[in-house]
């Protein structure tokens, strides 16, 4: 293969892992849009994630095409999430940044601070709800009193979701009776290649 080739060879293949890379933080940055969360934080999160390095912020704007106040911002929201950090480079005094690996710490994390939290919100609230509903429940009026049983029953169902809803999470998130074994070792083998 002549010098020319090779050089069209590598610059090609730079081409097709940089759309590799886009195409992946487009498609991390919809699922993240999906569960709540600003396009972004998955854009910047799957730019680092499969970086070999660290980048510093000028690196990551060019990469995703975005400004620095827009990084600045997502990264600021994503160290507080505990899904990037900081790190140092020898002989730059840029800070850079790489992407925590351990996938199923990503996922665990989520779960106990935002999903935990709104479901356990959720229930305070139909608990509460229950309470006011029972004590309707008293009226003098049997139309009322008859509505109040039913929405007691609803409010009653509503609580036990969430009951069940808390009690999966506990599961997944204590990993003693889920097999949530693949997704350990999916994420183990991540971070190990770091």
């Amino acid at each position: 293969m002549g010098e020319l080739t090779q050089r069209t060879a590598r610059h090609a293949t730079s081409h097709a892992l940089d759309r590799a890379d886009l195409a992946v933080a487009e498609q991390v940055g919809a699922l993240m849009e999906l569960w709540g969360f600003r396009r972004q934080l998955g854009r910047v999160w799957s730019a680092l994630f499969l970086s070999d390095r660290p980048l510093a912020a000028p690196e990551l704007c060019n990469c995703l095409e975005i400004s620095t106040g827009l990084l600045s911002m997502t990264l600021s929201e994503l160290r507080s999430w505990g899904v990037v950090r900081g790190v140092v480079v020898p002989g730059d005094r840029k800070e850079h940044y790489e992407a925590e690996t351990n996938v199923w710490k990503l996922v665990a994390h989520v779960l106990r601070e935002r999903e935990r939290n709104a479901i356990e919100g959720a229930l305070h609230v139909f608990e509460r709800v229950l309470l006011e509903v029972r004590a309707a429940g008293a009226d003098v009026d049997p139309e009322v009193r008859s509505l109040a049983r039913f929405k007691a029953r609803r409010l009653e169902m509503l609580a036990n979701l969430c009951q069940a809803a808390l009690a999966v999470l506990k599961v997944l998130l204590d990993s003693a009776r889920a097999d949530v074994g693949p997704i350990k070792a999916l994420s183990e083998a991540f971070a190990r290649r770091r």
